[in-house]
């Protein structure tokens, strides 16, 4: 059996960290996440998905992400019934996290704004994994470097190539 989701988009409201009785920590928040196509003449539309995230991971979404915030999750679709205080039977259906991962932009503290893209200096972040440890995650590659200029070389940077026929393909 299979049981993975795999989801990217926006918060769409600070998470806050809670405390199980018996001290686990757990945030539950909500994300927004555009779908791929939009009908003529109409404005794109959004699926909202409830994520619940427990111990370090709860701990590590509440100290980086809020509102707004771009997050990549994996986890477990899951579903659990409980019963409303006027007694009516109803059913949720949750992600629970198993990876929860930064997205590429990072928050400007100094404006509370995000910036895009990877053109910013790239982050050695430790990030929690299911399993309550935390891994190190991977550095943004490097800019690659411009090719020189064709102009500044000459005849001579070339090697010529042999006339005959005999091709190594």
């Amino acid at each position: 059996m299979i049981n993975r989701v795999i989801l990217m988009g926006r918060l769409v409201a600070d998470p806050e960290l809670k405390t199980t009785n018996t001290g686990i920590s757990v945030t539950s928040f909500r994300i927004a996440v555009d779908r791929n196509y939009v009908k003529a003449g109409e404005q794109r539309q959004a699926d909202f998905f409830d994520i619940v995230a427990w111990r370090s991971s709860a701990e590590f979404v509440c100290r980086n992400f809020s509102k707004g915030s771009l997050i990549a999750i994996d986890g477990q679709l899951q579903s659990r019934n409980y019963q409303t205080k006027d007694g009516q039977n109803r059913t949720a259906i949750e992600v629970v996290a198993d990876n929860v991962s930064f997205t590429g932009e990072r928050r400007d503290t100094s404006s509370g704004t995000y910036g895009g893209g990877y053109s910013q200096a790239p982050v050695n972040t430790r990030v929690p994994n299911a399993y309550g440890g935390s891994q190190v995650a991977p550095e943004a590659p490097a800019a690659p470097q411009q090719p020189a200029a064709y102009s500044a070389g000459s005849a001579d940077d070339f090697q010529a190539m042999p006339l005959d026929d005999d091709l190594p393909f």
